[in-house]
């Protein structure tokens, strides 16, 4: 079986509104701004703080992510705050040196204060990007440079991850030493690969050899692509190779070790995600497959919510890529159908989920790019 139907629920019979869709994201960021606590930041849930230090700073459920958010809502005309962001940011980062927000009883990377998700990689991004000078740069460029020997070999610990701060801050500074630190870090993982080509994750002390965007595969892949590294050729006869296909639809386990009855349909591990990274260059038929898949699988249900990283919102984001490769609406159509379905989500848990990757903001975002039919996915592929 390529899912399991009992994690997910019946869709919405609402229909689009796009009125209401933005009258649903200003709502979100309203709350956003209500539950803004100064140098409290804003309340954890207690999964997003499951042994760390609140209140969370970090990119992936933290303040800094939160603020990115806010940012990125407003600069595209979506929603307006409140706060102030750049003092945000500023409180942010603060917090972070007092108190950083690791996951304590777990084996983390030597160079865990390099993550982009979880370290202060991310932090100083949403810092610079707000209030940009000369000393955050500096911190983040060292950041970058010290994360290039990491053997994780994914994305949100390892130099996939700080490859993408690198580009974005070449754009926006134009400044080549940027250029210069991702090509240090693309050489570094390109050098880490197994003989076939794939790489082996050292992540919370294990071994493994992970597919998905966010600790695996793709993830590199798509962060190599970013700067011309990779071509997609090899990517594609790879994830082909893998792919779990039966009576039209496709799905890919999580961990190369594992290809049957792992399965799992969410942004992070399984077929959203294989198609969300690698829809520029994955095989049309099972990139069609993959999407179709998620979309007779359905929203998640309550245990995983509606959020970007394995929730209703992410499986979305491989509606809109296949509704930008292939120029079909009806992927248009079923992205804007899970958009109002995410966001009925949060309104009846009651709002209160403040993070970017699992929580409310996420669905603010991704009901923002089916309004404008946008597939970029929140930071990995781009920072607007």
């Amino acid at each position: 079986m390529l899912h399991r139907p009992e994690d997910f629920e019946p869709l919405t019979d609402e229909p689009w509104d796009e009125e209401r869709v933005r009258t649903a994201i200003r709502a979100i960021v309203a709350d956003v701004d209500e539950a803004y606590g100064g140098d409290a930041l804003w309340p954890a849930d207690e999964w997003d703080g499951w042994m760390a230090a609140t209140p969370m700073k970090n990119l992936y459920c933290g303040a800094a992510g939160v603020v990115w958010a806010l940012d990125a809502l407003r600069r595209r005309g979506h929603a307006e705050t409140r706060i102030d962001l750049a003092d945000a940011a500023a409180r942010t980062l603060a917090a972070w040196r007092r108190e950083p927000d690791f996951m304590r009883e777990v084996e983390l990377p030597e160079q865990r204060q390099s993550s982009l998700l979880c370290g202060e990689t991310g932090i100083l991004v949403v810092a610079w990007r707000l209030a940009p000078s000369g000393a955050l740069a500096d911190e983040l460029f060292a950041r970058v440079r010290e994360n290039v020997d990491n053997d994780v070999n994914e994305l949100m610990w390892g130099s996939p991850g700080t490859m993408i701060a690198a580009r974005a801050m070449a754009g926006w500074t134009g400044e080549g030493r940027w250029l210069d630190a991702w090509s240090e870090s693309a050489d570094a993982l390109d050098a880490a690969r197994d003989p076939d080509g794939f790489w082996t994750q050292r992540l919370y002390g294990k071994p493994a050899r992970y597919l998905g965007p966010v600790h695996g595969y793709v993830g590199n892949v798509l962060a190599l692509r970013q700067g011309g590294r990779d071509d997609g050729g090899a990517a594609a006869a790879v994830l082909a190779g893998r792919a779990l296909v039966e009576d039209g639809l496709a799905n890919w386990a999580p961990r190369d070790e594992a290809r049957e009855g792992e399965t799992r349909v969410q942004w992070c591990h399984g077929a959203p995600g294989i198609v969300i990274s690698a829809a520029d260059y994955l095989d049309e038929e099972l990139l069609r497959a993959g999407a179709e898949l998620t979309w007779r699988a359905g929203p998640h249900g309550a245990e995983k919510g509606s959020s970007l990283c394995h929730g209703t919102a992410g499986n979305g984001y491989a509606f809109l890529k296949a509704f930008a490769r292939t120029g079909d609406e009806l992927w248009l159509e079923r992205a804007r159908r899970f958009a109002v379905h995410a966001l009925g989500q949060v309104e009846q848990r009651g709002h209160g989920r403040y993070t970017l990757f699992t929580g409310d903001l996420g669905v603010a975002l991704f009901a923002a790019d089916c309004l404008d039919a946008r597939s970029a996915f929140p930071v990995v592929d781009s920072w607007d």
